[in-house]
């Protein structure tokens, strides 16, 4: 009876957290999905090209990947709500702080340092994660965190949207600021960041984390991590495309408004909490920890409906919504199983966030190079090469990845010894 109502007590804290660590991550995305709809004012009234802004909004995935890489072996050594509070806060304070910039370079280095304050979220919150849930009820247990920053996403795309209509472009910086904070605060007074116990049955507070050192080389001695790195890196370059330059690319196709452009394109991280769940669930319920199988059958289905999405978007509303939010579904299926599950999964023991941090740092460099490429091809030629680049992109990541088809968490436990 004892043992049973001390599970009973366990599973309803890892409910908690789960929650908790769901609308802190998503909170996140306050000050990252909300630049998509400045844009068209930094264009308008700042007088930047889109090359310029390529550079400003790759700037923030360039410090966000090296602050991932650093991030993820500071999160095995500080405690997670340190890290997440001085990045929620700090990240909130430089949003505002862009939002009073008027010149590209200290645009650029604004934002460049909002990408590293905003680096401080995912490997602290996949710490926690691995603390909490098993393997077993990993894949579902990370897919319901990752619905977090696709549905907090989608609304910032609609708040900042709208927020840059009534009040300016700046508008859509100050009222994310705003929420961003008063998330960190509700961090601060809920997150718990382990069990009394550990998964393994050890007292938590006596765990050794290993060096730096030690997890540094584990990680990166692991030949898997670096197939799942790359093809995060390519899928970054197609997702970012969607994020960043998608509300400006249906106001000049459309020629539609930013709050109309912007309502549209939020469906495209909605559409990806359908995604989300439906890959972590498959990869638990029918491919027993498999998650290749689910990860290139939506990378594939990906690159094939971006194929097609410009003339799709030119035909009427309801086509365009509805395909973006495939599109969004493809994507963050994928996503979440990349810099998430299957890193957690494949990772040497005591490195989970190492092994998140070392993936998300080759993420956010395929993510800044592909903002830059898209700029540049926009500038140069039009969007349709900037679609077809992110349709490579796509097809590009599952032919990465493809390798580890029929590799498990298993497989790596058993490596462990």
């Amino acid at each position: 009876m004892h043992d049973a109502e001390a599970d009973r007590r366990f599973h309803r804290s890892e409910v908690s957290v789960l929650w908790v660590l769901w609308l802190t991550y998503g909170a996140f995305y306050f000050c990252r999905s909300n630049l998509s709809a400045a844009v068209p004012g930094l264009e308008h009234d700042l007088h930047l090209s889109k090359t310029e802004i390529g550079w400003i909004l790759g700037s923030f995935k360039l410090l966000y990947g090296v602050g991932q890489l650093l991030n993820g072996q500071l999160a095995e050594h500080i405690r997670a709500r340190r890290l997440l509070a001085l990045g929620m806060f700090g990240s909130a304070a430089v949003t505002i702080a862009f939002g009073f910039g008027t010149g590209f370079y200290l645009l650029l280095f604004l934002w460049a340092t909002n990408g590293y304050a905003q680096s401080l979220g995912w490997s602290p919150t996949m710490r926690v994660a691995a603390n909490w849930f098993p393997s077993i009820r990993r894949g579902r247990g990370i897919a319901i965190i990752g619905t977090g920053y696709q549905l907090l996403g989608s609304l910032t795309i609609v708040i900042a949207g709208w927020s840059a209509q009534w009040f300016g472009w700046r508008g859509a910086l100050f009222v994310p600021a705003a929420l961003l904070t008063a998330s960190g605060i509700h961090m601060l007074i809920t997150l718990r960041e382990a069990p009394d116990v550990a998964l393994d049955g050890t007292a938590t507070t006596a765990r050794d984390r290993g060096t730096w050192q030690a997890n540094v080389i584990a990680t990166i001695s692991n030949p898997r991590l670096w197939l799942l790195a790359i093809s995060l890196g390519l899928l970054n370059a197609c997702r970012y495309g969607f994020l960043d330059w998608g509300v400006t690319h249906l106001m000049e196709v459309q020629r539609a408004g930013i709050g109309a452009s912007a309502l549209k394109n939020s469906v495209l991280p909605a559409g990806g909490i359908v995604g989300t769940l439906l890959a972590g669930w498959a990869t638990d319920r029918y491919f027993r920890g498999r998650r290749v199988p689910v990860m290139v059958a939506m990378l594939l289905a990906l690159a094939a409906l971006v194929v097609g999405y410009d003339s799709i978007i030119r035909t009427n509303v309801a086509a365009s919504v509805t395909t973006l939010a495939l599109i969004g579904a493809l994507i963050f299926g994928p996503q979440v199983l990349l810099v998430g599950t299957t890193p957690v999964d494949l990772a040497k023991r005591g490195t989970a966030a190492a092994a998140c941090g070392f993936v998300n740092f080759f993420g956010y460099l395929g993510a800044a190079a592909g903002d830059q490429i898209t700029g540049h091809l926009v500038d140069r030629y039009d969007w349709h090469a900037a679609l077809s680049f992110w349709a490579a992109c796509a097809f590009g990541a599952a032919l990465v990845v493809a390798p580890l088809w029929r590799v498990t968490h298993r497989d790596q436990s058993a490596a462990r010894g």
